[in-house]
Parts: structure tokens; sequence; C-alpha cells
């Protein structure tokens, strides 16, 4: 079999049993580096990217990821959405909804939060979350409000109990002075998303919504739309919308939360990186060590024919193989413990009852991939400076005292 001679002897340089027993040792240990840096921080990416699908879901599938209105928030209600708002709710299809920041009180505590009016007969994602009552208890003229967990917990209410609903946004004149329009409600359900959305989401029917805000009844906020991927706004929002109507999104509640957790990922990225940077340059003095011992035997090939290139390569393989091998095996761990980290952890004994049960772990083969590249990159460059120096041994000058 074919074999560049440059290859051959740069592994068989890697595999060599004689020599300084101290080079190879330093060898090892960088190529056990690499490895751990990769595993760490596949590992932690993985987690990272479990945490943002988590919020994702829990967080955007509940609050409106887009919605399209009219000046003010009072949109004309039609039977069917216009037909461009039909075009850019791509999951499903556009629904009214009525939202507007509210004060909700409980006979003993005082809260504030964002009430949306829904329709349920469309099957809003709430329902996904409830746990405790039905979408059937939200019916006009009921005046049933479903509570965020966190939220029937401050206010120490539960079903059957009776809140009032204030909202500034609509108020009355009265002999004493402008006060908010307000109304008692019922707790008619109770959600648990599992996030902070819990202690400020309220939810009611459509119908009770208008008339808590003093709405006509072909009156709405606007239109609601949905997506596959509620990230993709950022690109929809630069369409141009017909005149007179605007564009709001999560970015606008959320958005500060899903900037800090992308922060945090990128930065623990930075730091991991940091580690695999720095075995991956301690390829430099275990090349440098060999360069030392293997001059004599550099000046041998010289004097046979071999040129400064071959030379050249020759420690780039031995060096970028520490790097490759580290690389390689570092990913297909760092996979397989990111895959069992919840079976790893209950048998240590960890309790992640407080995360849910378990750590949302999601795997990116692309970022994987993208990890190896830059890791089996940084290897290679780190071998240039050593090589450069073998090439550059003069066989006069290594040969004259052997």
């Amino acid at each position: 079999m074919f074999h560049p001679v440059s290859v051959f002897i740069g592994l068989r340089y890697l595999r060599g049993q004689s020599g300084d027993r101290f080079s190879r040792f330093v060898s090892r240990i960088s190529t056990a580096g690499i490895t751990i840096g990769v595993l760490s921080l596949v590992v932690v990416l993985s987690v990272m990217n479990g945490f943002e699908s988590q919020l994702k879901g829990r967080i955007l599938g509940v609050l409106p990821q887009a919605m399209v209105y009219q000046q003010k928030e009072k949109t004309p209600w039609s039977k069917t959405s216009p037909a461009f708002i039909s075009g850019l709710s791509v999951s499903h299809q556009a629904e009214p909804l009525v939202r507007s920041e509210a004060v909700i009180q409980s006979t003993t505590e005082l809260s504030a939060g964002i009430l949306l009016g829904i329709l349920p007969e469309t099957g809003d994602p709430v329902s996904d979350y409830l746990i405790a009552g039905d979408m059937k208890n939200i019916y006009p003229g009921a005046y049933s409000v479903f509570l965020g967990s966190q939220l029937a917990r401050r206010l120490n209410v539960t079903l059957g109990d009776k809140v009032r609903l204030m909202v500034t946004q609509a108020s009355l004149f009265t002999p004493l002075g402008r006060i908010p329009s307000q109304r008692n409600f019922i707790v008619a359900g109770i959600f648990n998303t599992g996030s902070d959305i819990d202690g400020q989401l309220m939810i009611t029917h459509i119908r009770d919504a208008q008339r808590l805000l003093r709405l006509q009844e072909n009156v709405i906020s606007g239109w609601r739309l949905f997506f596959n991927d509620p990230f993709v706004v950022s690109d929809i929002d630069r369409n141009a919308l017909p005149e007179g109507w605007h564009w709001s999104d999560w970015r606008e509640q959320r958005g500060e939360l899903f900037q800090a957790v992308k922060m945090e990922k990128n930065m623990m990225g930075l730091m991991l990186g940091l580690i695999v940077a720095i075995a991956a340059f301690n390829i430099i003095s275990a090349l440098i060590m060999v360069v030392m011992e293997k001059q004599s035997e550099v000046a041998i090939l010289k004097t046979q024919g071999m040129n400064k290139l071959q030379v050249l390569f020759i420690f780039i393989v031995q060096g970028a193989s520490s790097g490759i091998v580290g690389a390689v095996s570092g990913g297909i761990l760092g996979i397989l413990l990111a895959s069992y980290l919840n079976e790893i952890l209950s048998v240590l004994g960890v309790d992640l009852r407080t995360l849910g049960g378990s750590l949302p772990v999601d795997i990116h083969l692309v970022q994987v991939f993208v990890v190896e590249l830059f890791t089996i990159g940084l290897s290679i460059l780190a071998t240039f400076y050593p090589s450069l120096r073998a090439s550059s041994v003069h066989p006069a000058e290594a040969l004259r005292y052997e």
C-alpha cells in the first residue's frame, strides 16, 4: 500500500518506542488534554442548547410569538384574518388576540402581569401546560381566568377563588376621579410551564377581555401569528407591511432573556475553547523536544535527498496526529456522555428535581463538527513552528560530532 514518505515517517515517529520518553509523555498529555477539552465543550454546549430549546418551547410556546396590529392596538375583527397575515403565520392559522398589562388582586395579595384574551376553541398552546382546570371553563360571560402556578401561589388562590383584574389602559371617570377599569374574575385553571412566565401570565376569554378593556365587540388588539421556530421573527419583521399595520413580537418582552442565554453559551464555549487551545499548543513543546532529539536523523534524511518541505510535513503529521486523535476521541466521548448524562447523574445520586427531573440535552452534530474542525485546525497551526525548525536543520552542523 502506497504511503507518502513524509506521512510514513511522521506516523513511525508517533508510534516509536525508542528515544526520549519525556517528550512522548508530553505528547500524550497534550492529546489527553485535547480529548478532555473537546469532551467538556461538547457536553456543555449540548446542555446549553437544551436549556435554550426548553426556554423557547415553554416561554415562546405560550406567549404570543408575534402580533400584527393597527394603530394603538385597536384592530378591526373580521371572521378571517387578512390575506397577508395568513401568509405570515406558518405553523397555525392567525388568531385574534386581546392583550394588556393588568394588575391582579386577591383577598391578601396584589401583583401585576400580562393579560391575554384568547379564543379557547382554537386550541391555545397553554392547554398543553394545564395542571388544574379545563379549557372548557373559559367561555364568554363567565369571567374566568387561568393563572400561572407561580402567580397563583403568590396570590394564595386556587380553583374557584375570586380575584380582581384592573387595567389602566381603560379607565373610568367618577366623582372620585379617574379609576382603572376593573372586574371580578374566577380562577378556573392553573398552568405550569416551568419558567418565569408562570409568575406573570393571565389568560381569559377574548370577549371578557374586550369588556374589561372597554373595547367594542368588533375590535381586538391584533392578530396573533405562529411559527415553527420563533427565532425567525428577526427575518420576517424586515418585510414591509401594508400601510397602517404594525409588527410586535416576543423580543419586546423576552428578548433580553434569550440574549443573556445566548451570551452565556458563547462565553462558556469561549472559556472551554481556550482550554482546548492551551492543550493544542502543548503540542509545540512536545514537538520541539522531538525535533531536538531527531536532529541527527533529520540530517541523515536530508543527505539522502529529502527536501525541506518533506521534512516539514514529517513533523506536521506527527504533531497534527495528536490533535486529530484527541479531537475525534473527545467528540465521540462527548456525544456519548451528553446522551447518557441524566442516567450518569442519577447513578451518582445528583438530585435534579429542581430542574424537572432531568437536564435538558440537545446535541447538535453540526456544532460538534465545528468544534472538531476548530481543534484540528489549532493542532495543525501549533505544529508549524517546530516543523519549520526541523526543516531548517543543516546536515553538516547536525552530524559534525556524530
